[in-house]
């Protein structure tokens, strides 16, 4: 499991993952000390996003947590962190008005997004399962392994698509934000590049983790075909 070539394909994902997390902290920080030119605060950005787009209905609520962000589908809720909710940053308004991005994309039945949504049991059982497999198999040893590693690469594909068609919900999802931004005049020409440095920021994050599952994913498959 942990031969010479394991490094090859883990050590690209690891390396992308700590760079996207890296640049998401800097630039975060970076414009979470810029106030926009209106003032208004993400949960102020958030609300006027939704309520534009006929989702008076949809709360926009606090919670703990540094960039606990996200948007709920279940509940058709929007959560901001305490830091996000409340500030006038251009980064606490880019982030909230991502969120309501998703909002408007269940709204508007975006294709991947109920994709996604479909795919979400699946992969949080997924998550667990093929781990679980693999070591049964190595336990068991022998013909038993190469079983088990086949059905632990067929659960782990699923793992893949879900951070593969997570790429095009979220930059779908700031490219709706920016639009609503400047839109409503929410901010101005001049922040618009500043909103998409942290967006865009955020964004490497999901690029990293779909590099790295598609890495595990051919490290599993290489895996088997050395055992042929």
């Amino acid at each position: 499991m942990f031969d010479s070539t394991y490094w090859l394909f883990a050590i690209p994902g690891l390396i992308l993952g700590m760079y996207a997390q890296f640049k998401l902290m800097g630039t975060y920080s970076r414009y979470s000390r810029v106030a926009t030119a209106r003032g208004v605060t993400g949960a102020q950005a958030a609300r006027a996003i939704l309520d534009s787009a006929g989702l008076r209905d949809m709360p926009v609520n606090e919670v703990g947590g540094h960039l606990t962000d996200h948007y709920d589908p279940m509940k058709k809720a929007l959560f901001l962190s305490s830091e996000n909710y409340r500030s006038h940053s251009v980064a606490a308004v880019g982030v909230a008005a991502h969120e309501a991005g998703h909002a408007l994309q269940h709204k508007a039945a975006y294709a991947p997004l109920q994709f996604r949504m479909m795919m979400v049991p699946a992969t949080r059982i997924a998550n667990f399962a093929w781990i679980g497999i693999l070591i049964l198999g190595m336990v068991l040893g022998g013909a038993y392994f190469s079983k088990f590693l086949g059905i632990a690469i067929a659960i782990f594909a699923i793992i893949t698509l879900f951070q593969i068609v997570t790429l095009p919900v979220e930059y779908d999802a700031s490219r709706r934000a920016k639009a609503q931004l400047l839109g409503m005049g929410l901010i101005n020409p001049q922040e618009s590049g500043s909103v998409s440095k942290v967006l865009n920021a955020a964004a490497l994050t999901y690029v990293a983790a779909m590099v790295a599952s598609v890495m595990q994913l051919l490290r599993l498959i290489s895996l088997a075909r050395s055992r042929q």
